[in-house]
């Protein structure tokens, strides 16, 4: 792919207990704040249960829309680690024993620690590749754009490295965040303004609240620093007129 080509990423986040609130999603900002930086914006995020036939259609959707499909979360070990043989599905593969996953976790475990459960880790879709596991020994999977990775924050994130010279971006996106203490019903009109005459732009606009105080910061992106220069210069320039005060954050 050219630096020029825009290249879109979906993440889906599978598991019960995200949907029930037992288990907080962090990965979502992790990966996407990895693929912005190697020039992949994320389109779509979704979060659905463990269940095949809706694993399966979802992968099937989310692979032909865009470039690239991240799962996380249901490789492990437990009954209701359902991803690998979902995936598997979804390509019409054979659900088999990946022999250099076997071979890992062979090494990984003690003798006679490598018991039935973690075995079932090592079953994936026909010729899928590895992507390697630096801090729990148990790997991940790709097959054709599909990139499958487990679901425990600290683990995924150490995983990505093995990926960064895999997946290929377009130009990095780049970002300018101005905050002001202001509402947004304020700033709307003006910042409609904006967007509009630089509509290759993204402009968005998230209201916080710090030190007893309501704020707005504006968030500006873009694959050029110019476009965000010139951008940041529309703002600032109504908001000095409308005598708005811009704080740090």
């Amino acid at each position: 792919m050219s630096k020029n080509k825009k290249v879109n990423a979906a993440i889906l986040i599978i598991g019960n207990e995200i949907l029930s609130g037992r288990t907080q999603d962090t990965n979502t900002s992790t990966i996407a704040i990895w693929l912005n930086n190697i020039g992949v914006k994320v389109s779509e995020v979704r979060v659905i249960p463990d269940i095949e036939a809706l694993i399966v259609d979802t992968v099937n959707h989310l692979r032909e829309k865009n470039d690239y499909v991240f799962t996380t979360g249901g490789i492990g070990p437990t009954h209701d680690d359902i991803t690998a043989q979902s995936v598997s599905k979804a390509f019409n593969l054979k659900y088999e024993i990946h022999k250099q996953a076997f071979k890992i976790l062979e090494a990984y475990y003690k003798p006679g620690e490598f018991n039935e459960g973690r075995q079932k880790m090592v079953w994936m879709p026909k010729n899928a590749k590895l992507i390697l596991n630096p801090t729990s020994g148990a790997p991940g999977f790709s097959v054709e754009n599909v990139f499958c990775l487990p679901g425990v924050p600290s683990i995924l994130k150490s995983m990505l490295g093995d990926l960064t010279n895999i997946i290929v971006g377009g130009e990095p996106i780049l970002s300018k965040t101005i905050s002001l203490r202001t509402v947004e019903s304020e700033i709307a009109k003006s910042l409609t303004d904006v967007q509009n005459n630089n509509k290759d732009v993204e402009i968005g606009s998230y209201p916080f609240f710090q030190a007893g105080k309501l704020g707005v910061s504006i968030v500006i992106r873009s694959e050029k620093q110019s476009k965000i220069n010139n951008c940041s210069d529309q703002i600032l320039n109504f908001v000095k007129e409308m005598q708005i005060e811009v704080v740090e954050r």
